[in-house]
C-alpha cells in the first residue's frame, strides 16, 4: 500500500446518452430508480445533466448521472468504460431481476457464474453494457490473500 490519503469508495458514475427521456425511462421504469436531480453540465452549458439513484435521497454511491448530446456515438476501446455493474444480494434475487427487465421489454442475458460472484448484463437505450452481480461468494474464494496471486480462470476451469 502506498501513503495515498483515503477514499471513502465510488462516488458517482458519468455517461453520456443520446436522448434523455428514455433514459429517464430506462431508469424509472424499468430499474425502479429515483431521478434525483435534474440540472446542467457545470463545464458545459445548456447540455442537461440528470442524476439517477437506487434512494431517493441519492447518497453518494448509490447514483449514476448522464449527459444528453442527442448527435453523438460512442466507440468501445482504451478511455471507454467497457460496463459498470450493480451489486444484488444473492442470485435469488438476480433471478428476479431478470425477470423483472425481462418483462418490461429489456434484453438480459443468462446468468453467467463468474467464480467469484454471478451475474447478467443487459444494456441501456444507448447500448451502455451493465451488470448486475451478486455479493458471493468473494474474491477470498479461491486465495487466502485476496489479490495476492494472478489467477488464470481457464487452467482452473472457470470457463463460465
Amino acid at each position: 500500500m502506498t501513503d495515498a490519503p483515503p477514499t471513502t469508495g465510488l462516488h458517482h458514475v458519468t455517461n453520456i446518452c443520446t436522448d434523455m427521456d428514455e433514459t429517464v425511462a430506462f431508469y424509472e421504469d424499468a430499474l425502479g430508480w429515483h431521478t434525483v436531480k435534474r440540472t446542467q453540465n457545470y463545464d458545459d452549458p445548456g447540455t442537461p445533466h440528470y442524476y439517477f439513484s437506487s434512494t431517493p435521497e441519492g447518497e453518494p454511491g448509490t447514483n449514476v448521472t448522464y449527459f444528453e448530446y442527442p448527435n453523438s456515438q460512442g466507440a468501445p476501446g482504451p478511455g471507454a468504460s467497457h460496463h459498470f455493474a450493480f451489486g444484488v444480494e444473492d442470485e435469488a434475487t438476480l433471478r428476479e431481476w431478470q425477470t423483472h427487465l425481462r418483462e418490461r421489454g429489456v434484453r438480459v442475458s443468462e446468468i453467467k457464474d463468474r467464480t467469484y460472484f454471478k451475474s447478467i448484463y443487459f444494456s441501456d437505450p444507448d447500448g451502455l453494457v451493465f451488470e448486475l452481480a451478486t455479493e458471493g461468494p468473494g474474491f477470498a474464494h479461491d486465495e487466502d490473500e485476496p489479490g495476492s496471486d494472478e489467477i488464470d480462470p481457464f487452467e482452473r476451469g472457470y470457463e463460465n
